[in-house]
């Protein structure tokens, strides 16, 4: 939850210095393997710049438009307020009006006891060193998934939901959402996941079969689910996964393009 609150310093970037896009796209996050964080898009100023969060050794990092580092602020024992001024003072030195930075938003994110002042803790480094991996190796396989797919979307992560994901357009008014999520309220874990729309009923959707344990989620909303806890043993965790997205894929372009 804690990176949730960090990556919003990046979407802020967005939402402070970018045209509004209708989609909300202007908010939305990269991975960026070279510095293991997530990062807003590039901001025009006289010396562009990005901002991000990293999860290891839990900091925000402004860097260049071609992620050289900048600037980075440790986030163990700052508050919401503290990581603020720091941007502030950071954006000025590059030419964009510090005024405007803002952490509004038109969106709710989950409560979180930083959001009411409280510092940021990293004392457990291991969780967030785990969900780096989780990101990293996520943005590796969906970015496969993304290069071979006709009609994807880039790979962004989604400030509101916190999903690394990709949109690919199968048909007009059919699509399929691909994705990780770090845990939610349907899951206390993180999972791979699909969704579609058109959304097919539970019971049409269950008679197609997934590959790599992966499951099929009715709760709400279809769709095909692997969480970690279905993870079998490391060595094989990569091809679990592509076929988990493989089988999972093609279950869903049967469903939107039939229904």
């Amino acid at each position: 939850m804690q990176l949730h609150y960090a990556a919003q310093f990046g979407a802020a970037a967005g939402i402070s210095f970018l045209a509004h896009r209708p989609d909300e796209s202007h908010t939305n996050l990269e991975w960026v393997p070279s510095l293991a964080g997530l990062f807003s898009r590039v901001i025009p100023t006289g010396r562009p710049f990005r901002i991000g969060a990293r999860p290891s050794k839990f900091a925000l990092l402004i860097v260049t438009e071609d992620n050289q580092p900048i600037a980075e602020y440790k986030l163990h024992g700052r508050t919401i307020t503290d990581a603020t001024e720091w941007i502030r003072s950071q954006v000025k030195s590059l030419g964009a009006d510090p005024t405007r930075y803002t952490l509004r938003r038109d969106y709710e994110i989950p409560d979180h006891s930083v959001a009411i002042g409280e510092s940021f803790d990293a004392s457990a480094p291991t969780l967030f060193e785990e969900l780096s991996k989780w990101f990293s190796n996520a943005a590796t396989l969906l970015g496969s998934v993304v290069r071979k797919t006709r009609g994807a979307s880039e790979l962004r992560c989604w400030p509101q939901h916190f999903d690394l994901a990709t949109l690919i357009k199968v048909a007009p008014g059919r699509t399929i959402g691909m994705g990780l999520e770090p845990g939610d309220d349907f899951y206390d874990e993180p999972y791979f996941y699909l969704n579609m729309s058109p959304q097919p009923s539970a019971s049409r959707a269950q008679s197609r079969p997934l590959w790599g344990n992966g499951t099929w989620h009715t709760n709400e909303w279809v769709g095909p689910v692997l969480p970690g806890s279905r993870f079998g043993a490391a060595s094989a965790q990569e091809r679990q996964v592509r076929e988990f997205l493989d089988s999972a894929t093609a279950a869903c372009r049967a469903l939107v393009t039939q229904s």
